[in-house]
Order: C-alpha cells, then structure tokens, then sequence
C-alpha cells in the first residue's frame, strides 16, 4: 500500500507546487490523477519515487516512508516502483531489448551492466514481455525506428522488468491518437491485473481517464479538491478541479461511460480473482 500524508512541494523560486496531498492507494488498485497544467500532477508522481525532493511530508510504501529514506534505502525502494514516462525516455540508439534490460539495472553489479552482460533469466523475462506487449520480434529494432504507440509499449515492459509493487504512469497517451491511446490504457490496466500491481496515472484526457479507471483524484494549484469514483465526476466536479467553463460536451459523454466504468471494474476485479 501507497500513503501519502500531508506532501508539500515548494521550489526555490518560492511557487508551491503541491499543498498538503495525502491520499492512500491499496494493493492493486489503479487511480487516475487529473487536474489542469500545473496542477502538481507530474510534481506528485515524481515526489513519490524522490526524482523531485518533498520539502515536507511522508510518502509511506508499504510502511517504510521513502520522503526521508537515505540513499541506500531510497535504491532499494526504487526496485519496488515501475515509472512509464509521458517521453517514454527510451535510448534512442540502442535496441528495444537493450532498452527492456536496462530496467533490471538495480539489480545487476556495475560491470556486468557496463558491457550489457545480463542473466539469461532477465534476457527470457525480457523476451516474455516483449510479447506479452505486442511486440514479439521486434528486440533488436532501434528505440528510434519505432513508432509512439510502440515506445510506449516498449516503456511498459521495461517498467515490468524491475518487476515493481508499484507503477507510476505520466501522461502515457499525451503523443497518441485516439484508436493507440485507448489500446495502451486497455493494456496498463490488464498488466496490473495480472501482476497484482497498484498504480497512479497522470493523465490529461478526463473522458478517457473516467473510462478507464474506477477512482479520480482531481488536482488544482497543488491541492487535492475530488477523491471518488469515476462515476461521480459532474459539472460541479470539473468545475472544482478545471474552474468555470462549459462542461456539457464532456458530461454528456462522461454520462455515456457510466456503464463501461463499472464493466471495467468488474473485469479488473475478475482478473485479480483469477490470477489470485
């Protein structure tokens, strides 16, 4: 379980980012986090995993409290929390499964590393994620002679490989078209079922975030003003988070989702069920 308690985030320049967030994820659940642009979304993701320092407050991972965990205790929390970024931060010269072996870098001493020298249980691992994804033989492609949709999925496994408790997703349809956008949550959502894993997705498309995912935590100028279900996501709800405008457009097609949130649900819960 993930617990957030009271996080403050202020940057040098004197802005706050994020005031007072605290909020609780249990094992394998999966929440979308939205809010407008400078909400603190990104600034929340990467407070937890300690890529941005909290300037107050606790990020609690399964008890132990990462905000003030040393180096060697942050290295090995690190190994528990998979991050997929919005850039998908691949390397662009080396090959997919370079890319997917890379996540298992905390765990491999430095020099079998430097000349990519890894276990045959990580290279069969890497090859099992590959098509689980999608992309069974493609592994000696190049990062860069690969389509969005492809990188993002490259992304995923790669996050797979460090075999986490814990993802955290930033914005991981933002350079996507609709048809690949929705083909990547659908498949974010069955990896965590499958591997009984909790995650955060920041994500800027509501209408696709309340398809998807069952709880919303809305964000605005660092704090947390909507926590609930998808389903209770209204005008008033939009407005709180956003601030005024006309909703109608997207209520109305939020309103058609209500009965693909709860299949959704049904099936995630079904999933954990079966793999459990």
């Amino acid at each position: 379980m993930l617990e957030i308690k009271e996080l403050h985030k202020r940057y040098p320049t004197g802005d706050p980012a994020l005031r007072g967030v605290s909020l609780s994820v249990p094992a394998g659940q999966v929440l979308g986090l939205i809010g407008p642009s400078g909400a603190g979304k990104s600034t929340l993701i990467r407070c937890i995993n300690r890529l941005v320092e909290p300037t107050q407050g606790q990020v609690l991972l399964d008890g132990q409290d990462l905000a003030h965990a040393g180096r060697q205790g942050l290295r090995m929390a690190r190994r528990q929390i998979g991050m997929i970024f919005q850039e998908y931060a691949l390397v662009e010269r080396l090959t997919v499964m370079e890319n997917l072996l890379s996540g298992r870098l905390g765990y491999t001493r430095f020099w079998p590393s430097w000349f990519r020298r890894f276990p045959s249980k990580d290279i069969q691992l890497a090859y099992s994620l590959l098509e689980r994804v999608g992309l069974a033989g493609m592994e000696n492609k190049r990062a860069d002679a690969l389509s969005g949709g492809q990188r993002q999925r490259v992304g995923i496994a790669r996050a797979l490989m460090q075999r986490p408790a814990f993802l955290l997703i930033d914005e991981p349809t933002a350079s996507l078209d609709p048809k690949t956008s929705r083909q990547i949550m659908r498949l974010i959502l069955t990896l965590c079922a499958e591997h009984k894993l909790a995650a955060i997705i920041n994500i800027h498309d509501v209408v696709l975030a309340t398809e998807f995912l069952p709880r919303i935590v809305g964000l605005r100028q660092g704090m947390m003003v909507y926590d609930g279900p998808a389903t209770q996501v209204d005008h008033k709800v939009l407005t709180d988070i956003y601030g005024d405008e006309d909703w109608s457009s997207i209520t109305d097609r939020l309103a058609g989702n209500t009965s693909t949130i709860a299949n959704d649900f049904d099936d995630q819960m079904a999933s954990l069920a079966a793999v459990g």
